[in-house]
């Protein structure tokens, strides 16, 4: 359901995490993208430590890597150790919980704990194959989506605020990525270091490009977009991964796997296992819907690990097995059901 109903002692299992990435090989998939979460750490560091490396031993005996995620500015900001709530039906990403959330961020103070969080982590598998590149801050000062449901006349002043207070100038969030570069990068990790690039922000994107040694990016357009995209990113001259894509019907397996061959782009799709994180139905789905979306936005597989659409999974092996195409090929993997 979120970072942390996954990786709390009390609710991590390691027998789902070994069935939904035999799941995931079995699809196609040579990688996964996972997050964190600063108060895990603050929780139970050496158990989270030893939780991440079962994770990594599981997904490595499936011919998988893993790209692990520190801090996220999406969603929720409630986020509460301990049990989770029960997800809302029908409402895309219920329960997921910003980190560090509003009150570290503004809260100079805690930044030294997520300091330590930061490289205590990066220490522990710096020098480890199994993590295949460190992604530092997801969608760093996207605010947006959690007035995503709110009436228009508060969700576009809200909005408005937040593009002048945190888009074009430097706000808490991207002065904390920047640091949180820096901290990754004393601990000397062999793996690379990213942060994506997500929306047309000019100013934001420069500081995202200049500090990441691969740069990555986010897609949910078309396909004509997407090559826009890529060319203009393949002017900096570095390697590119697209960490999240996927957003039946305009962007999907058939007419966006060539693109990434074509470019050599490894690419990582939103979602693995239909569950609690109730992505299948899209961004800006009304609470309460039980009736299955048709098609489904996000998500491969149905809870029972069965493809939701079998051309999908074709096209998946076809690209695992073709010498030619992108690299990686991944989903975003958090077990939630």
């Amino acid at each position: 359901m979120n970072q942390l109903e996954m990786w709390q002692a009390d609710s991590f299992n390691s027998d789902v995490i070994e069935r939904e990435l035999g799941w995931a090989a079995s699809f196609g998939l040579n990688s996964v993208r996972v997050y964190l979460h600063d108060l895990l750490w603050e929780q139970d560091g050496e158990g989270f430590l030893q939780r991440i490396d079962t994770f990594l031993t599981i997904a490595a005996a499936h011919g998988i890597s893993t790209v692990l995620v520190f801090f996220d500015d999406c969603w929720h900001d409630f986020a509460r150790l301990g049990p989770q709530p029960a997800p809302v039906p029908g409402l895309h990403n219920s329960r997921w919980a910003m980190s560090p959330g509003t009150a570290a961020l503004r809260d100079r103070a805690q930044w030294s704990r997520l300091e330590v969080y930061v490289r205590s982590v990066v220490k522990a598998f710096a020098n480890d194959a199994r993590v295949i590149l460190w992604d530092i801050y997801n969608e760093v000062c996207n605010r947006f989506m959690q007035n995503i449901h709110a009436p228009w006349y508060q969700r576009l002043p809200a909005n408005a605020r937040h593009y002048l207070g945190q888009i074009l100038t430097r706000g808490p969030a991207e002065r904390l990525m920047i640091e949180a570069f820096a901290w990754a990068r004393s601990e000397a990790p062999s793996q690379p270091l990213t942060a994506p690039v997500y929306w047309n922000f000019p100013r934001l994107n420069q500081v995202l490009v200049a500090e990441s040694d691969v740069i990555s990016f986010h897609h949910y357009e078309d396909a004509t977009d997407l090559e826009r995209q890529i060319s203009d990113l393949a002017l900096h001259g570095r390697p590119l991964v697209c960490t999240e894509w996927l957003s039946r019907p305009q962007s999907a397996f058939a007419t966006h796997l060539p693109v990434f061959r074509q470019h050599g782009v490894s690419s990582y799709c939103w979602g693995l296992v239909a569950g609690k994180t109730n992505t299948r139905w899209g961004w800006s789905n009304p609470p309460g819907t039980t009736t299955e979306p048709e098609p489904w936005f996000h998500d491969l597989l149905h809870a029972d690990g069965t493809p939701y659409c079998a051309r999908e999974q074709e096209l998946a092996r076809a690209e695992g097995l073709n010498s030619n195409s992108g690299g990686d090929m991944g989903a975003q993997s958090r077990v939630d059901n």
